[in-house]
């Protein structure tokens, strides 16, 4: 990984300042915020007009849309609803797609995810339908899939899963997920916001019929997106007003519109990621498609550097507890690293590191039930140490040296 060509896309890692809350929310990529000026220095009109100014402002949005959906490798431009949150966009989702279910109905959750996958699928329980908890095992920090088996049912509906817990920093293995929801012939929502910064999002081979995540976790704006397998989404009411049709998709589930400059600049992000390929890789022949499976490979072979740095210091102080897998293999885990040490509270551990300049973060981080359910209240949640590719392996080092002056 040849980190000075990565983080010069990056015009705020120029200020000296260490960012590891990135699962809170990354740096933005230069591009993108060139996009967004562009945006309103030449496309700044309501859309769907006949002068040229509209015309053109039109297709710039149409041209991000389809750069968006092949980075998600969707089948169809219109499975792609942008949305102001994660949370938001689920929410919509749950309110739409559970118009047709009835009392006794059933939805699972787990007590590994962020709220946005979890209360507005609680918030049903008033309407009559019957939510089961998925619960973690304490020990391994897994979620079995036998006892997801065991929870499936006739009158399950729906799935709501995390990809990758925002607090474990596991990765969930979402196909085989899928294949034992559908066979039980149930729908599959799954939340990507902790996951995507790291991976490849293929919404096709996952075999998913909802998939949800943030752009500003992911290099980009406060902005977020929403796939939907188009039959679903056709089948459900939207949200928006009474006169759209149900073929009108995306826009349905799009009330007041989407913002246009900040979806214009998600084009940044794919062009960044092939670009990451064709600086690294520049005489190979892939296609698109295969450049960003490169470059997310070399993503996860670099991040699993970085916290097999961080993880080999953690498991040698003993006391510290690591809250998720210590192990660093890019195929179980991210590099989004929780522990506690019963000598403090995770608040006293942070507020040290906040003198050196660098950013980490302690709580719960909206995952409530996880950190209720492991009984970790009692140390203020844990202490959140969030990577990504543009770290550096001394910036790990530094934040160790920190460590060690308290520990």
């Amino acid at each position: 990984m040849d980190l000075e060509f990565i983080r010069e896309q990056f015009p705020s890692l120029k200020k000296g300042y260490t960012f590891m809350d990135n699962a809170g929310g990354s740096q933005i990529l230069g591009n993108s915020i060139n996009y967004i000026s562009e945006y309103f220095l030449n496309y700044n009109v309501q859309l769907g007009a006949s002068y040229e100014v509209s015309a053109n402002a039109g297709k710039a949005l149409s041209n991000s849309t389809e750069k968006v959906a092949e980075y998600l490798n969707v089948s169809n431009p219109k499975e792609v609803i942008i949305g102001p949150t994660s949370t938001m966009l689920l929410r919509i989702l749950s309110i739409c797609i559970s118009d047709s279910w009835k009392a006794g109905d059933e939805v699972i959750i787990t007590n590994t995810d962020h709220e946005a996958n979890v209360s507005c699928w609680k918030d049903l329980e008033s309407k009559g339908i019957k939510i089961k908890v998925w619960k973690v095992n304490p020990c391994s920090f897994e979620l079995e899939l036998n006892e997801l088996s065991n929870l499936l049912s006739n009158k399950t509906k729906l799935v709501a899963v995390t990809h990758c817990s925002n607090v474990l920093g596991s990765i969930n293995p979402i196909k085989e997920i899928s294949k034992i929801v559908h066979e039980a012939g149930a729908l599959i929502c799954v939340d990507g916001v902790a996951f995507a910064p790291h991976r490849r999002v293929d919404v096709q081979e996952l075999d998913v019929d909802f998939y949800v995540f943030s752009w500003y976790k992911v290099f980009g704006p406060h902005l977020a997106v929403m796939y939907g397998k188009l039959p679903l989404l056709i089948d459900m009411p939207g949200i928006n007003h009474q006169f759209f049709k149900p073929e009108d998709v995306p826009y349905k589930f799009q009330p007041g519109n989407y913002n246009f400059e900040l979806t214009y600049s998600l084009k940044a992000i794919p062009e960044y990621m092939i670009g990451i390929n064709d600086h690294h890789f520049s005489d190979n022949k892939f296609n698109r498609n295969e450049k960003l499976e490169a470059s997310f490979e070399l993503i996860a072979n670099y991040e699993a550097q970085l916290a097999q740095e961080l993880l080999g210091y953690l498991r040698s102080v003993e006391d510290i507890k690591i809250i998720g897998a210590s192990s660093a293999d890019a195929s179980l885990r991210v590099p989004t690293i929780s522990f506690i040490h019963p000598k403090f509270k995770s608040s006293e551990i942070v507020e040290f590191i906040d003198k050196k300049h660098i950013g980490i973060r302690y709580g719960d981080f909206y995952a409530k039930q996880l950190i209720k359910d492991l009984d970790l209240k009692q140390y203020e949640g844990v202490v959140r140490v969030s990577l990504v590719h543009y770290n550096t392996i001394e910036e790990v080092q530094n934040l160790i040296a920190a460590f060690k002056e308290i520990f």
